[in-house]
């Protein structure tokens, strides 16, 4: 899509409680933030899709993750389904260098924590272009609101420890 409107944006995010389930609080918190931080920018339009705004609800069901996209006044406007497959990976890759950032946070010299982070950020932008890429044709999104959604994928798959 080479076009941007305003409106082609999301103003709601609903995670499916009976598939992501809840999680202690610091996991739910980090969800809370990472819908914040979408809300707060984004660019998403469904191709083909009537003009935003949107809602969108996630959810994951049998091993795939779920975009059911409304409009503003909750008219449905599309489903899409995405294998998790690709992405499981990237975030097995997240989540491990991630372990290291805490570990390196704790105890690590600051060059060996921003080595870490560094690293981190490079797993991140690749999760990144990866989903960009799977939505591709299907829903219009830039590159900082797939980082957004990243993240917010992220946080579902984070476990309560």
């Amino acid at each position: 899509m080479s076009e941007h409107a305003p409106e082609d944006r999301l103003i709601a995010i609903e995670l499916d409680a009976a598939s992501i389930g809840k999680a202690e609080e610091n996991v739910e918190h980090e969800r809370r933030v990472a819908i914040a931080d979408l809300l707060e920018a984004n660019r998403f339009r469904p191709e083909d899709g009537p003009g935003g705004p949107y809602r969108l609800r996630l959810a994951i069901e049998e091993q795939r993750l779920v975009f059911d996209v409304s409009a503003e006044d909750g008219t449905p406007v599309r489903m899409f389904v995405f294998s998790l497959g690709p992405l499981r990976r990237i975030l097995k890759d997240y989540f491990l260098i991630c372990e290291s950032y805490y570990e390196a946070v704790r105890d690590a010299s600051l060059a060996q924590i921003e080595a870490v982070d560094m690293g981190r950020r490079g797993v991140h932008n690749e999760g990144s272009s990866l989903l960009k890429e799977r939505l591709e044709g299907k829903i219009d999104v830039d590159f900082d609101t797939a980082r957004r959604l990243f993240t917010l994928i992220v946080a579902l798959h984070r476990r309560a420890a």
